[in-house]
């Protein structure tokens, strides 16, 4: 096996980045969180810039949105909740289960066509149940079976492999490629492997912006705008019980949210303001503060929201500080 290159290097805070967000106990700044975040204006314009949003960075789930659209123009049966949880990151209920049975069934496939791999639901609830049931982890609980089976579903309605749909040259991760750089404006800058399996394209922040953006403002019954308000109307498909995605959207009518791993989100209200955001040390625990301060800064309304923006800090089971986003 040839030895693999040498991965980029990683940035440090002296190579542009910004203080996002400070972790405060006790009125001490304990920690801080340094990364990037950009806001665009509905007209594509960047109305907030801190750090580096032209550098590229691996979008993570925050792109399921786009392969939903994907999968969708290729002709997979996609409509309501099955396209919500094609662009979502469930938490593995047993309603979001038993869609994705539904829609694998309705082209002839089961879940052991499912290339994600096995995992316990992320809701606890659940997980505590299968565990005292016996059950043992499964493909289908795995937060992005949804998106999985939309592609499985693609594949059928093309007579595609079904068995390679995980391959970077296979037609539909092609398509997911091309409607992801039209959305965001420019070429892929990285191809990656995602924790699902699935192939993962790299995008600056600033054009990982402009293609949440591309959704809310696509024109009325596009493919684009169908993944956008299958979201905003079925959010639960999107995250689930308590899943802050889900919850921000309910705050938030006519929002589109979507985090990803690493300390990746993205979200774009309906008048077509944008976020995105990346906390270059992976954790996600402020982000969707960072999130809502850029929109507010940008004179958005998310009062709604309010009790997004505090994140408490915990001593003897107790709120002794916040995590304070610092736009």
């Amino acid at each position: 096996m040839p030895p693999l290159p040498p991965p980029s290097p990683a940035p440090s805070p002296d190579a542009g980045l910004a203080v996002l967000a400070e972790v405060i106990r006790s009125d001490f700044v304990e920690s801080v969180h340094y990364g990037s975040a950009v806001g665009l204006g509905p007209s594509g314009r960047a109305e907030v810039a801190l750090g580096r949003p032209e550098a590229p960075v691996l979008p993570r789930s925050s792109a399921k949105p786009f392969q939903a659209l994907a999968c969708l123009t290729s002709g997979a049966a996609l409509a309501g909740p099955r396209l919500a949880i094609a662009a979502g990151s469930h938490t593995g209920e047993d309603f979001h289960v038993r869609l994705v049975r539904e829609l694998l069934a309705d082209y002839g496939l089961d879940t052991g066509a499912l290339g994600c791999p096995p995992s316990w639901p992320e809701d606890r609830a659940t997980a505590e149940r299968l565990i005292r049931e016996g059950a043992g982890e499964s493909r289908e609980r795995m937060n992005c079976s949804g998106k999985h089976a939309a592609m499985l579903a693609a594949c059928v309605a093309n007579d595609w492999p079904v068995t390679s749909y995980l391959s970077p040259g296979h037609p539909l991760q092609q398509r997911v490629r091309a409607a992801t750089e039209e959305l965001a404006g420019e070429k892929a800058a990285h191809v990656a492997v995602d924790g699902c399996g699935a192939p993962l394209f790299g995008l600056s922040l600033t054009g990982l912006a402009r293609a949440v953006q591309a959704l809310v403002l696509a024109e009325p019954g596009s493919g684009a705008r169908q993944v956008a308000d299958a979201m905003r109307e079925h959010p639960e498909y999107v995250g689930g019980t308590g899943h802050q995605n889900t919850d921000l959207m309910r705050a938030l009518p006519g929002t589109v949210v979507k985090g990803g791993a690493e300390g990746v989100l993205v979200a774009a209200t309906a008048s077509g303001h944008a976020v995105a955001v990346k906390v270059i040390d992976g954790s996600p625990r402020a982000t969707t503060a960072i999130a809502l301060a850029v929109l507010r800064r940008m004179g958005c309304d998310v009062a709604p929201a309010e009790g997004f923006e505090r994140v408490d800090v915990l001593g003897g089971g107790v709120p002794v500080g916040r995590i304070a986003a610092t736009v």
